[in-house]
């Protein structure tokens, strides 16, 4: 009976090898694809793929179910593919802003909500007849499922891709993406 407790210890995930504390940094590679949604110019598909270093700065603080601790992380985004209805576009994006909550839960799950942004250059105007720079806001849910040495990560993300005004035509294109990652939460 006592090996059978231990088994199932050890399965929950009792012991997780990786924490989500004050002082860690998430490192992680990660990628993501997905399609337009309404609200913007439709029949694009997006896939890209990128690196991750984030810091997560408090310890957890809030009430209840929504305790947390606050990280920030920027992503490099070297391989960002815009299929248009004209032809696929070639881009490579940072994202410096990415302000991220990760909710205190105890076990191997740990929740989160994110806000982002960046900015996305590439090879031709996204979309179609407006420009070849343009800004990425990006709002996600997610969660970390923490392992012996790697957490990976699922989300659902909304990525919007405009150039704010800054052209004289600006449709926007709005996305849901899923992204999946895999890293490293390292404390010093």
């Amino acid at each position: 009976m006592k090996h059978i407790l231990l088994l199932l210890v050890v399965a929950s995930g009792a012991s997780y090898g990786q924490s989500i504390g004050q002082g860690a940094n998430e490192i992680q590679v990660w990628t993501s694809g997905g399609h337009s949604v309404s609200g913007g110019r439709g029949d694009t598909g997006i896939w890209n793929a990128g690196l991750r270093y984030g810091w997560v700065l408090t310890g957890p603080h809030g009430p209840g179910f929504f305790a947390g601790r606050f990280e920030y992380a920027i992503d490099g985004v070297p391989v960002y593919l815009i299929f248009q209805p004209r032809g696929t576009v070639y881009g490579v994006g940072v994202n410096p802003i990415n302000l991220k909550w990760n909710f205190a839960t105890r076990g191997r799950v740990h929740p989160y909500i994110e806000l982002g942004g960046g900015t996305l250059f590439t090879t031709d105007k996204v979309p179609r007849a407006t420009s070849k720079v343009n800004f990425t806001p990006t709002a996600a849910f997610g969660s970390h499922f923490l392992g012996q040495k790697h957490p990976w990560t699922i989300e659902a993300r909304y990525l919007h891709i405009s150039n704010a005004g800054l052209g004289d035509f600006n449709p926007g294109i709005n996305t849901f993406e899923v992204r999946l990652g895999i890293g490293r939460f390292r404390t010093k």
